[in-house]
This record gives C-alpha cells, sequence and structure tokens, in this order.
C-alpha cells in the first residue's frame, strides 16, 4: 500500500475514509457525523473477514475504528493493522486500561478516544487525527534524515582517511580530490566516497577502513 502523507484538512471532500465497525447502529453515528463535517467519500466494514486486504483495496485516506467492548485480541488485532497501513487512525472504545493505551500509541493510532462516541465529536477528532498523523510523519522524515546525513558524513571521513594514509595528503586535500572526483564524473561525494571505501575493503578486507 502506498505511504499518503501530507493531508489537507481544508478538503474533507477529498478525502477517502474508511469506518470499521461490526455495529451498525453506532457506524451510522460516525458516517452521519462525517457526512455533516462535509466528508462525503465513506465506507463502511462492518464484517471483519479479511480486513487487511479489503483495507487495501479499498486504500483509505484515513481510518475510523469503533470497537465496542473489544477483548485483549481484538484489541491487538486493530493494533496490527494499525502498524501496516501508515494511515491517520482514530480509535473509539467504550472501554481500555493504560496497558491497552500504550500498546495503541505504539502502534501508531492517531487519536484513541475512550466513551467518546458522540456523531458531534466526530469531525475534530478525525481532524485531531490527521493533525498528528502529519506531525509524526514530519518529525519521522526529519529523523531519518538526519540520520542520512550522519551516515554520509561517516562516509565521507572514513574516504578520506583512505586518501590520507594511501596519497599522503591533508584532510583539506583529501576532501578537494574527492570534490573534484565527484564534479569530474557528475556525481555526488558521498557517492564517490561510498566506492572508494567498498574499493578498499575489496582490496583488503581484513584491513581497517
Amino acid at each position: 500500500m502506498p505511504i499518503t502523507c501530507g493531508f489537507d484538512l481544508m478538503k474533507p471532500n477529498s478525502l477517502n475514509v474508511l469506518v470499521i465497525d461490526e455495529n451498525r447502529i453506532r457506524a451510522s453515528i460516525i458516517e452521519e457525523g462525517l457526512r455533516d463535517a462535509g466528508y462525503d467519500n465513506v465506507t463502511i466494514i462492518a464484517d471483519m473477514t479479511g480486513l487487511a486486504r479489503r483495507i487495501t483495496e479499498i486504500n483509505p485516506d484515513v481510518i475510523v475504528i469503533d470497537l465496542e467492548n473489544p477483548n485483549r485480541d481484538v484489541l491487538e488485532s486493530m493494533f496490527q493493522i494499525s502498524r501496516a497501513v501508515n494511515r491517520p487512525i482514530a480509535m473509539f472504545v467504550d472501554k481500555s486500561d493504560e496497558a491497552s493505551i500504550e500498546a495503541a500509541v505504539d502502534a501508531g493510532v492517531s487519536a484513541y478516544i475512550v466513551d467518546g462516541l458522540r456523531q458531534e465529536r466526530v469531525r475534530p477528532i478525525l481532524k485531531m487525527a490527521i493533525s498528528r498523523f502529519n506531525a509524526f510523519s514530519r518529525l519521522s522524515r526529519e529523523l531519518e534524515e538526519a540520520r542520512g546525513e550522519l551516515e554520509n558524513r561517516k562516509l565521507i571521513e572514513r574516504a578520506k582517511g583512505l586518501l590520507m594514509r594511501a596519497r599522503g595528503l591533508s584532510e583539506m586535500e583529501a576532501y578537494a580530490l574527492l570534490r573534484r572526483t565527484a564534479m569530474g564524473q557528475n556525481r555526488k561525494i558521498v557517492e564517490i566516497a561510498q566506492s572508494l571505501v567498498t574499493a578498499a575493503s575489496l582490496l583488503d578486507p581484513g584491513g581497517d577502513t
């Protein structure tokens, strides 16, 4: 399933909302609340059979899950889906405990609402779920980018060290050589560094690269 992020809170009509609820009366409360808020593209699943496959087929932008007095097996099943789909998820439950709340957070549930299913609350809760999901996605991307930059710097440092030892260059001269080579080959410096480190490990697999 492709990852969707950056949902537009101002354009509810553009969002495909999936409601998962075995209780059709409770599902109708959620659906009415969504439609009153302008969310017209609403799909309801009342049968939990083959749920993961059906979610993939529908490919929703946002998921609302309503669980009336769920047991731990049902909750864990929903949490597994939450981890897999990478979508904003608002989950309503009638009763819960601290362990279930922590599990919901770990599973990536954007809004976990205990005993709060009312029609007028659906819209603000859905907006909160989308907002939290967008914020978490942004932080995750920034963290991943920071990790990538750190790994790139480490790789370039290793490549400079190889050049300094092999050619007797200073640190500045080694970096300048990497930069000239990258410009000459129309590649990134980190790509040249990776090639150099890889070649060195092949030539001297027991050495310290």
